[in-house]
């Protein structure tokens, strides 16, 4: 079922070809690495810190773009400075926590280097939030203070009477440049920008007193199940990802990087912007990805390097050819998730020459980049982690006659841990019960810790990595474990396929769970009777029998959270019940040589189970 091959396999060889497309990154990485690693929990560091030194560096140069907004970074400074010192003079201090819940603007980069600059943890609040999930999520991190845009103010208003926030801590930005003007205050409001506006521009006293160890953002996990958690995320684990893959993507004061996703997201606000901080380049925003303003926008802007997911990357291959596609300076991009099937098409069709794919959760205290440019991996670590065994249905690692975890062979899948260590703390979850859930202890000796990730991933060599699978992501059919990332890139293979999602459902009488998968089809694509006979015919050519597909749910978009992740949980408990949905369902019965249309006859026999499967 894999999509790797031998090809994949990394060895000394194969890095010493790439050494000399490596060679000018060195002295910037090895400047990065010695900001990383030099500091400790109690060390200056983070964004405040190495935001003024972009601002020395590259005081006229633009810092910010956005519509048609332009900061530099003296003038983005001068705006955080001004926010920071009104917040100084109300009270808060280092420790405390302010919620902020705007979308991608400029009010919004602003506010974020202000609280950094001060010691004051923001809590990135997804915008598309309402009701009880909002609620849960401001209050669970006890802000001093809320700061809303004016865009995120019907879903405040709503719930405000059930925040632990006093009345006059309720404050705003209209949704316009603020600077140019401030605009009219709402009742129940603080207008930051008209408050600001007397307070001083210089940098703020606190900035060098913020420590490694102090917090910098909370950022909340999706939410696809349960209530979201919040992670924190230090300013120590700020300063290694901008040592790191931040300066592996070596920026330079004449880069634009153009930025789709959320800033509430680890990926937007910590892996793209800080690859620009550290160059002093320019980052440039917008408010949400579109596929038809893409290149348009990186035209505008004058991009040289985009951020991305794998699923923005998939839709911007499903879309027509178009020549604003073409004749842009864009040649790096940096993220995370672009699927094999599509790595070597998507640089061919777009030009881009290097690919930063990269690995690190919100919560964890491990991170892969793709330094030597490899294609179909995470990349290189250079932070201590170990990739063990792992006995899927007993869930849990496999150890040895003495109780010690065991590393798995060169090519082998096995469980992503990362070692604690105090320079690779573990930083955790508001939860301490799911705080101890995730760390192993006395792993390969006693008195060890690792944290364990929960994704499957495979040892290719030279200490890079294949992304495999979450664990949670995984169903039984058969008497098998069912990779869904894996039949979702062999799915999506299909010609007429643009994106498939793949889960378990239930089928009366038998064990486990039956594959089930969510395809969106190319632009005006149908699928015909010969589509169902060779779909399964391909299906069942390159994947296990357990592993095929015995469901297809044909829909016209794929919903998602804001931030790319699909949103299973409303799949998987729609199933295939034609009553609860009046898409097209496919179903591959016992015996047949194509899908065929399930009907509600068909339906009502597989729920008596006339069908053996």
């Amino acid at each position: 079922m894999s999509q790797t091959t031998q090809h994949d396999l990394i060895g000394i060889a194969d890095v010493a070809a790439k050494i000399p497309g490596f060679i000018n990154k060195v002295p910037n990485l090895l400047s990065g690495l010695k900001q990383a690693y030099l500091r400790t929990p109690n060390t200056p560091a983070g964004l405040g810190i190495a935001f003024e030194k972009a601002v020395k560096r590259n005081p006229n140069g633009n810092a910010l773009l956005f519509e048609d907004q332009k900061y530099t970074y003296n003038e983005l400074n001068a705006w955080a400075n001004q926010i920071a010192h009104y917040y100084l003079s109300i009270g808060a201090q280092k420790g405390d926590v302010i919620a902020v819940m705007i979308e991608n603007r400029s009010e919004l980069v602003a506010t974020i280097v202000a609280l950094a600059k001060i010691g004051v943890t923001a809590a990135l609040v997804n915008t598309a939030q309402t009701g009880k999930v909002l609620v849960h999520s401001i209050n669970l991190v006890k802000p001093i203070a809320l700061i809303a845009g004016e865009e995120c103010r019907a879903a405040v208003d709503e719930i405000r009477h059930e925040l632990n926030l006093p009345a006059e801590r309720f404050h705003w930005f209209a949704d316009q440049a603020t600077r140019q003007d401030a605009g009219t205050t709402p009742q129940g409001f603080i207008n930051l920008a008209a408050v600001i506006q007397d307070f001083p521009t210089f940098n703020t006293p606190t900035t060098q007193n913020v420590k490694g160890k102090d917090g910098l953002f909370y950022i909340y996990t999706s939410g696809t199940t349960g209530l979201p958690k919040a992670v924190i995320f230090t300013n120590s684990r700020w300063t290694l990802a901008y040592g790191t893959y931040g300066h592996v993507l070596n920026l330079n004061p004449k880069d634009v990087m153009y930025v789709t996703l959320p800033l509430y997201h680890a990926t937007g606000t910590v892996v793209c912007w800080c690859g620009v901080i550290a160059g002093a380049a320019t980052l440039a925003l917008r408010r949400k990805f579109s596929t038809s303003a893409f290149w348009k926008d990186v035209k505008k802007f004058d991009a040289s390097a985009i951020g991305y997911v794998g699923e923005l990357c998939r839709y911007l291959m499903d879309a027509p050819p178009s020549e604003l596609e073409k004749g842009h300076r864009v040649k790096k991009m940096i993220g995370n998730g672009m699927r094999p099937n599509i790595w070597d098409k998507f640089k061919e069709r777009f030009g881009v020459e290097e690919v930063l794919e990269l690995y690190a959760s919100s919560e964890g205290n491990v991170g892969f980049s793709n330094v030597f440019n490899f294609d179909n991996t995470v990349g290189f670590s250079p932070t201590p982690y170990a990739i063990i065994q792992f006995d899927k249905e007993k869930n849990e690692p496999v150890r040895d006659p003495k109780g010690r975890c065991i590393r798995v062979k060169k090519g082998d899948v096995g469980l992503l841990v990362g070692k604690i260590t105090r320079r690779s703390p573990f930083d955790g979850y508001t939860d301490a019960e799911k705080n101890k859930s995730v760390i192993i202890p006395d792993m390969f000796k006693q008195g060890d810790s690792y944290f364990n990730t929960g994704d499957l991933v495979r040892d290719i060599g030279f200490r890079h990595a294949q992304f495999v699978d979450r664990l949670g992501d995984t169903f039984r059919w058969k008497g098998e474990n069912v990779s869904t990332t894996e039949v979702e890139n062999m799915v999506s293979d299909y010609e007429k396929i643009a994106e498939a999602v793949v889960y378990g459902v239930e089928i009366p009488n038998t064990n486990g769970r039956a594959g089930m998968a969510a395809i969106t089809l190319a632009d005006h694509a149908v699928l015909n009777d010969e589509d169902c006979k060779k779909m399964a015919a391909e299906f069942k050519k390159n994947l296990p029998v357990y592993a095929v597909p015995v469901f297809l749910r044909v829909q016209q978009k794929v919903e998602m959270t804001g931030t790319f992740k699909y949103q299973k949980n409303k799949l998987k408990e729609q199933s295939f019940d034609l009553g609860k949905t009046d898409e097209r369902i496919l179903v591959l019965l016992p015996g047949c040589e194509a899908y065929c249309d399930l009907t509600a006859d068909i339906f009502a026999n597989i729920q008596a189970y006339k069908y053996r499967f």
